[in-house]
C-alpha cells in the first residue's frame, strides 16, 4: 500500500517558491547591472560571445543614451519590421530615445541586447520582457534582424546565446515567446531554435491616430488577430561525441567585468578594492562579523589552527572521508589527526564516532560538509560543549549548504571554505575564513599577514605565513558570491534530473540530503552496491568510453601512510570511499547530457 505523506506537497511547494525568490533575485540583481553600464571596455566585459566567433551580444545600456547613429539605426528597423509588432505607429528618433530611456532602461524586468558581428557592425537586437512573475518564466522581446543578406546564421548564434546566457545566469523555468500567428517565416526559425507551439491567444485590433494597436483579450471575446506562444522546449539528445567533464563554472559577464576593473585599476590605492569587497560580500552572505580571503582552503584551514592554538601533543578529530587537506592542515600544526567514521546517509562526520574519539588530548573537532552536504551540527556541538572542544567546520564544498535553515561555518569557533576551480563558486585557487571571535580574527589576521605588527610599517612580531589571496582573484569570488544562491539551484536542478533519470535503477544509492538538511549537491553522487556485478573502478571505465568522466568518492583517508599515527580505516567510511562515484555536476550541465549519463547507467546496471 502506498501511502503519502502529509508535509510533502508543503515541501515540494516551499522549494519550488525558494527557486522561484531566487530566479527574481536574479532578474532584479542581473538586468540592472547590464543596462547601468557607461564605458566601452566595461561594455565588451560584460558581453556574450557568440558560437565560432561570429560576434556577440552587447547589452544596450546607458552608454547608448546617447549614440544617435544607434537610436536612429534603432528607428531604422523598428519602421522596416514594424508589421512584427503589436504596437504600429510613425518611429522618429526622438521616440525612439524616450523609448530607450523610459520602456527598458528604466523598466527593471526588461533587457535588450545589440547584436553584433564578428567586425562589431550592429545587424540586429533581442531581449527579454516581463519576466518579473510567480511562474518564473521569462519572455523572448523584440526579435529584429536589421541587416539581412549577410553573416548568415548570426540571428542562430544569437538566439542560441541568449538562451544559454537565461539558463546559466538567471535560471528560469520556462522561456517562451509571442508571436503573430501569420507570421510563417518567424514560427518556422522559432520552431527550429526549438520553440513548440502553444496556445493561441486572441488579439483586439485598435486605432488611434496613425497608430494601431492589437490588445490582448480575454477568451470568447471577439479577436481581430492571434499572438502564437510558443514555448521552449527542444528535444535534444548527446550523441557521447565529447566527454562529459566531472566538474566546471559559470563565469558571468559580473566576474569579467569586475576582473577587468581589477588588471586595470587594481593597483597602488586600490590593490586590495575587490578583497575588500569580497571578504565584506561573504561574510554578509553568511551573517558573519568576520572574514579572511586566502590563498586556498588548505592555507585557512592551518590559519585556522594556529589561531585556535593546536599544536604538538594535541589532537584534532576528523571524518575519514575528507580531501586529505583536512587532515594535512593538522600536521602542519604538530597536531595529530584522529579519524572518525561518517553517517551512512550524509557520508558527514557520525557523532557516536566522535563521541567515542575524545581523549583527555582532544583539542579541536573539523567536521567536514561532504560533497555539499552538511554535518549534523547539533549533536556536533553539543559533543564539543560537553567537552569544552573547539569547531573549526571545514565548508570546502558546501558554500550555502544549510542545517536545519541555517548555513553551515556559522556553528564553529570559526570556518574555511574553498574557491579552487571546481568547487561551487571560484577563484581559480583560494579560500576563506569566517568568525564571530574578533579576538580570533585578528589572531589569524596577523598570521595571515606575515605576523606585522599592524602599527608599525614592517616589523613583525611573530612567525606568520604568506596564505592572501590576489585582488584579481577576489574580483572573480566577489561575483561568484553575488550569484552563489542562483549556482546553487543550478546544482540542485542537475541533482532532480539525475533523480528522475535513474529511478529504478539497480544497485545504486543516490546520496540524497537528509530531512533536516538543504544539500547544495556540489557532487552527485552513487554508491555501487557491491553485488552489482561490476566493481566501481570496472564501471567508471565503461563509462569513460562512452565519453562519462566520473571521480571516486575520497577513501577512506586513514589508510594514507602519511599520518604519525597508524589508524585503521572506520568501516562505513571505508565502504562510501569504496563504492562511491561523483558523477557530471559542473553547473553548465544539459538536461540531455543527464539523459546520456543516466541512459548508460541503466544500460550497465539495469533496472528493477
Amino acid at each position: 500500500m502506498s501511502i503519502t505523506l502529509p508535509e510533502a506537497p508543503s515541501r515540494a511547494a516551499s522549494l519550488n517558491d525558494r527557486r522561484v525568490a531566487v530566479y527574481q533575485a536574479a532578474v532584479r540583481k542581473h538586468f540592472p547591472f547590464l543596462k547601468s553600464t557607461s564605458a566601452l571596455d566595461d561594455l565588451f566585459a560584460k558581453s556574450i560571445p557568440l558560437a565560432d566567433g561570429a560576434g556577440y551580444l552587447l547589452p544596450v545600456c546607458e552608454l547608448h543614451t546617447g549614440d544617435a547613429a544607434l537610436i536612429s539605426l534603432f528607428s531604422q528597423w523598428r519602421t522596416e519590421n514594424s508589421a512584427a509588432f503589436p504596437s504600429q505607429f510613425p518611429v522618429t528618433d526622438a521616440g525612439t530615445a524616450s523609448w530607450l530611456r523610459s520602456r527598458l532602461l528604466d523598466v527593471e524586468d526588461r533587457l535588450l541586447f545589440l547584436v553584433i558581428d564578428r567586425q562589431g557592425k550592429p545587424v540586429g537586437h533581442l531581449g527579454y520582457a516581463n519576466c518579473l512573475n510567480d511562474n518564473g518564466e521569462m519572455e523572448i522581446d523584440n526579435v529584429v534582424r536589421g541587416v539581412r543578406g549577410t553573416s548568415p546564421g548570426l540571428m542562430t548564434k544569437a538566439m542560441d546565446a541568449l538562451l544559454t546566457w537565461a539558463s546559466d545566469v538567471i535560471g528560469p523555468s520556462g522561456i517562451f515567446l509571442r508571436v503573430f500567428h501569420d507570421n510563417e517565416h518567424a514560427i518556422a526559425f522559432y520552431r527550429q531554435l526549438g520553440f513548440t507551439d502553444g496556445i493561441r491567444i486572441p488579439l483586439s485590433r485598435r486605432v488611434d491616430g496613425p497608430a494601431v494597436f492589437y490588445d490582448e483579450i480575454s477568451d470568447g471575446a471577439k479577436a481581430d488577430h492571434y499572438f502564437l506562444r510558443m514555448d521552449y522546449a527542444p528535444k535534444r539528445t548527446f550523441d557521447g561525441s565529447r566527454m562529459i567533464l566531472t566538474a566546471g563554472p559559470t563565469i558571468s559577464s559580473r566576474e569579467t567585468s569586475y576582473a577587468l576593473d581589477a588588471a586595470r585599476n587594481g593597483w597602488n590605492t586600490q590593490w586590495s578594492k575587490y578583497i575588500r569587497k569580497f571578504e565584506q560580500s561573504f561574510a554578509g552572505y553568511l551573517g558573519m562579523k568576520h572574514a579572511i580571503s586566502t590563498s586556498s582552503c588548505t592555507g585557512a584551514l592551518h590559519l585556522a589552527l594556529l589561531g585556535l592554538g593546536v599544536g604538538p601533543g594535541d589532537e584534532v578529530i576528523v571524518p575519514d572521508i575528507t580531501w586529505v587537506a583536512t587532515a594535512n592542515a593538522i600536521v602542519y600544526t604538530g597536531a595529530t589527526p584522529v579519524f572518525v567514521d561518517v553517517q551512512a546517509g550524509s557520508w558527514c562526520m557520525d557523532p557516536r564516532s566522535l563521541a567515542a574519539a575524545v581523549t583527555e588530548r582532544t583539542k579541536a573537532i573539523i567536521p567536514v560538509h561532504l560533497y555539499g552536504h552538511p554535518a549534523k551540527m547539533d549533536e556536533i556541538m553539543a559533543i564539543a560543549a560537553k567537552h569544552k572542544l573547539l569547531v573549526l567546520e571545514d565548508g570546502a564544498p558546501a558554500i550555502g549548504a544549510e542545517f536545519e535553515g541555517r548555513k553551515v561555518g556559522t556553528f564553529g569557533n570559526i570556518a574555511a571554505f574553498s574557491f579552487q576551480g571546481a568547487k561551487l563558486a571560484v577563484t581559480g585557487e583560494g579560500g576563506i575564513l569566517v568568525t564571530n571571535d574578533t579576538e580570533l580574527y585578528d589572531r589569524v589576521h596577523s598570521l595571515w599577514d606575515q605576523g606585522r605588527d599592524l602599527d608599525r610599517m614592517f616589523w613583525i612580531n611573530k612567525t606568520g605565513w604568506k596564505y592572501k589571496m590576489s585582488n584579481i582573484q577576489a574580483a572573480l569570488g566577489l561575483g561568484q558570491i553575488e550569484r552563489v544562491d542562483e549556482l546553487i539551484e543550478a546544482k540542485r536542478k542537475i541533482f532532480g534530473w539525475y533523480e528522475e533519470g535513474l529511478a529504478g535503477v539497480r544497485h545504486i544509492t543516490l546520496n540524497y540530503e537528509a530531512a533536516w538538511a538543504r544539500s547544495i549537491y556540489w557532487m552527485t553522487s552513487i554508491l555501487i552496491d557491491e553485488n552489482a556485478g561490476i566493481t566501481r573502478e570496472g564501471l567508471r571505465e565503461e563509462l569513460k568510453k562512452r565519453n562519462v568522466d566520473t571521480r571516486p568518492v575520497f577513501p577512506a583517508i586513514s589508510q594514507y601512510p602519511v599520518w604519525p599515527r597508524e589508524q585503521a580505516p572506520q568501516p562505513m567510511a571505508k565502504r562510501i570511499g569504496d563504492q562511491g562515484i561523483n558523477l557530471p555536476s559542473g553547473h553548465r550541465l544539459r538536461r540531455e547530457e543527464v539523459d546520456y549519463i543516466c541512459k548508460n547507467l541503466r544500460s550497465l546496471l539495469g533496472t528493477a
